[in-house]
């Protein structure tokens, strides 16, 4: 991937006018800096050829524990949070947070939040969310701002119950991974900053899960799925890989997985970078000249040079939501301080994850959670992200080989998104080459509205697109978040009519 064609995207990003960096800040900086690790990487030829799939060989997870060396500290009873500050009255389900150790050689423990559904918790599957980043929190974004079952109000103190929660369909754990993100906790040593990258990330939330079961060992059975979004386009299939063959290599189901559900993922580095400047073209934010010069002088391959750069730099963008360019803006007083909205839109507050991060640093808060003691939460960890080490350039053959193993695997995309665009994957989709059994269609919501639109192909592959939606689907669009979950976890397609 050229410096020029990421150095141009990094450049889109930070014309937005939010305050703190975001999941997709942390994304967009991260994949101008895999384009400089990789060239170096590249110069030295230390790890092959640039298409060569890391994910390719069972044997490399060998040396992978199969279980616990020594019982893991911690208990099911010691995690369960009592209540936490804030929440509205008459909770029914129950609730549970602590950490988790994947290393003790190198002390990393993981941190996670688990909520069980409010009815029948025995009865149902379990959903591990991962959020992307790399290095941006599964708890302050997918728990606190997305499908877990509280919003966190602009009071930055209190919660209000998100009705279309994923615990109704599932029990699901939020983990703030890999180790550093969120309360989530590495020592500063050398392998710690050395070897974080996709494959340290995907081995420790194997371990993590082998030694989460010890501690909730009623659920080692059930129906297991990981779910996740944005860079979570790496962490989710890479996961259901390791688990995978560390199945097949023993001989044993040491995770009952079924299936994979990635929202707005980043797959492959250049068929990101083409199809979110083709995005920006089909929604009018780039002009056809402009489009134009972008493709006579950018292949969206390592051979991109200066003169890509100056195509893709030439338009005037200006100052717009990139994870939804129809949203409002979070802007702050320079007055008062406070966050408010640029304008209004039904359901949704850009400043969210500033009344989050108060939230989670608030002393009660962090100890009905069972942190670290004074722990001084961020949405997102820098540090993560610039010691991170540059994965494939595509997870395509990854999610291919799941899906030859019988993986249920959907992808979905908010169609709002430039970040990680629906254009973007939908060029992804089809490099996987697979034959359509049944044809793009539009999808209903109970309500009686188009949800979106949704394609099946062969081996039970499935993509949809949620209408209305950004970067983060279950924010934009919670009811139809629900939907999608609900027909992927049944293995059967959304609505195809509306109802009477």
């Amino acid at each position: 991937m050229s410096n020029a064609i990421t150095f141009f995207i990094a450049l889109l990003l930070c014309a937005s006018l939010t305050v703190d960096a975001s999941q997709e800040d942390q994304l967009m900086r991260f994949i101008e800096s895999k384009a400089k690790k990789r060239q170096t990487v590249r110069a030295s030829s230390a790890n092959g050829p640039e298409g060569t799939d890391p994910w390719a060989d069972p044997g490399s997870l060998s040396h992978l524990p199969t279980k616990c060396p020594i019982p893991p500290a911690g208990s099911k009873a010691a995690d369960k949070i009592a209540a936490l500050p804030g929440q509205p009255p008459r909770v029914n389900f129950d609730q549970y947070s602590g950490y988790v150790t994947v290393s003790e050689e190198h002390f990393r423990e993981l941190f996670y939040y688990f909520v069980e559904a409010p009815y029948e918790p025995a009865s149902k599957p379990l959903i591990l969310w991962l959020n992307g980043g790399p290095g941006c929190s599964s708890l302050g974004y997918g728990a606190m701002t997305e499908l877990g079952p509280f919003r966190v109000n602009s009071d930055g103190k209190t919660l209000s119950r998100n009705k279309h929660a994923w615990n109704n369909l599932a029990n699901v754990i939020f983990l703030e991974s890999p180790a550093g993100v969120g309360f989530s906790y590495a020592s500063d040593d050398k392998d710690n900053n050395d070897n974080l990258g996709d494959r340290r990330t995907a081995e420790d939330a194997f371990v993590f899960m082998l030694n989460w079961f010890e501690r909730f060992p009623e659920y080692k059975g059930h129906d297991f799925y990981i779910a996740g979004e944005s860079y979570g386009g790496h962490y989710v299939p890479q996961l259901a890989t390791v688990i995978k063959f560390m199945n097949e290599l023993h001989g044993t189901t040491f995770i009952n997985l079924r299936g994979i559900f990635v929202g707005n993922p980043y797959l492959d580095d250049y068929k990101n970078e083409k199809g979110n400047l083709e995005f920006l073209w089909s929604h009018g934010v780039i002009s056809d000249e402009a489009w134009a010069a972008i493709l006579a002088n950018c292949t969206f391959s390592q051979s991109d040079d200066w003169q890509c750069f100056v195509a893709a730099n030439n338009p005037r963008l200006g100052d717009y939501d990139h994870y939804n360019i129809y949203a409002p803006l979070c802007l702050q007083d320079p007055l008062t301080g406070t966050f408010y909205s640029s304008s209004y839109l039904s359901g949704y507050d850009p400043c969210a994850p500033h009344y989050v991060e108060a939230y989670l640093n608030n002393l009660e808060v962090q100890q009905a959670m069972h942190t670290r003691a004074n722990t001084s939460w961020s949405s997102c960890s820098v540090k993560v992200q610039l010691e991170y080490n540059p994965g494939p350039v595509s997870v395509v053959p990854t999610i291919s080989r799941l899906i030859k193993r019988g993986i249920s695997v959907w992808l979905f995309s908010g169609d709002m998104d430039s970040v990680c665009s629906i254009t973007a994957t939908r060029l992804s989709v089809k490099d996987l080459n697979l034959p359509v059994t049944k044809p793009w269609r539009p999808w209903y919501t109970p309500d009686t509205e188009v949800g979106g639109y949704v394609q099946q192909y062969e081996g039970g592959f499935t993509f949809a697109s949620v209408r209305g939606a950004g970067h983060t689907v279950p924010t934009f669009q919670p009811k139809r978040a629900l939907i999608l979950l609900y027909s992927f976890l049944k293995g059967m397609l959304p609505p195809d009519d509306a109802p009477n």
